[in-house]
């Protein structure tokens, strides 16, 4: 199967329309003979960010970010049907995963949030319970990936360690999916909302400065690595495993065969 992240391109050389709209740098226009308005061409100082390369506003660098967490949560899942199973713990591909959750979700990316978006909503005074919310999950969430890390730091386990671990990464599921799904349908887009544009593009260099200092000139592209090399080592790589198999007639209908 073709490896889909080896021809990976760095995540600041993308940008679709989506984010220039978001951004708020491409004007509306109206054809001519038209009352619809459509998205104006965009001139190179509006796309491009450091000359050649586009820029990636901090909602859309928080998202993919985002997409490393669900990622790093479809490796717990695994985790879960196997202990539950009664196979053997992958405790070593585990462990990778929640070191992943630590050092780029919990370290990096939370970091971000509370530092940057976070604050600005409360000085424009939205969102308030809600962001007291994330926070809160933040926390617990870094006192589940302790627990996770910790019993996952050696080979073997007890019938009660095993069940603790499933219940640790289950209660991290369970938080986490509406956690940043709402992160993304509401707190990111007020966020924009009530961030002046000149700080918005700013905070778009500071969030690719933090990144690279953390991670290197791979950044993002480098983590992501990292999780796909799990998800290889657990054989949970191949996307096309996830599709549903097309039912039989008679089972669409409600029908069994008579035996």
């Amino acid at each position: 199967m073709e490896d889909h992240h080896s021809s990976a391109v760095r995540r600041r050389d993308l940008l679709s329309l989506s984010t220039i709209a978001l951004a708020g740098a491409t004007p509306l226009a109206v054809h001519p003979g038209s009352d619809t308005p459509a998205l104006a061409a965009a001139s190179p100082s509006q796309v491009h960010g450091h000359g050649h390369k586009p820029g990636v506003t901090p909602p859309e660098d928080l998202m993919r970010e985002h997409g490393v967490l669900k990622r790093v949560l479809l490796v717990y899942r695994e985790g879960i049907r196997r202990i539950q199973r009664g196979e053997q713990v992958p405790h070593q591909q585990l462990h990778a995963g929640a070191r992943v959750i630590r050092d780029f979700i919990e370290r990096y990316h939370e970091y971000l949030e509370e530092k940057y978006v976070f604050p600005r909503l409360r000085e424009a005074g939205r969102l308030r319970h809600t962001v007291s919310v994330l926070e809160l999950q933040h926390k617990r969430g870094r006192e589940v990936t302790a627990r996770i890390l910790a019993a996952t730091d050696h080979s073997r386990s007890s019938a009660h360690q095993r069940q603790a671990l499933v219940s640790d990464m289950a209660a991290f599921i369970r938080m986490y999916e509406p956690h940043e799904s709402r992160e993304d349908t509401v707190v990111f887009p007020v966020f924009r909302k009530v961030t002046p544009a000149g700080e918005f593009a700013r905070l778009g260099e500071v969030f690719e400065a933090a990144e690279h200092r953390r991670f290197g000139q791979r950044g993002f592209t480098a983590v992501v690595h990292r999780v796909a090399d799990i998800e290889k080592a657990l054989h949970i790589h191949d996307l096309s495993q996830f599709t549903p198999q097309k039912s039989s007639p008679n089972r669409r209908h409600g029908r069994t065969s008579a035996r």
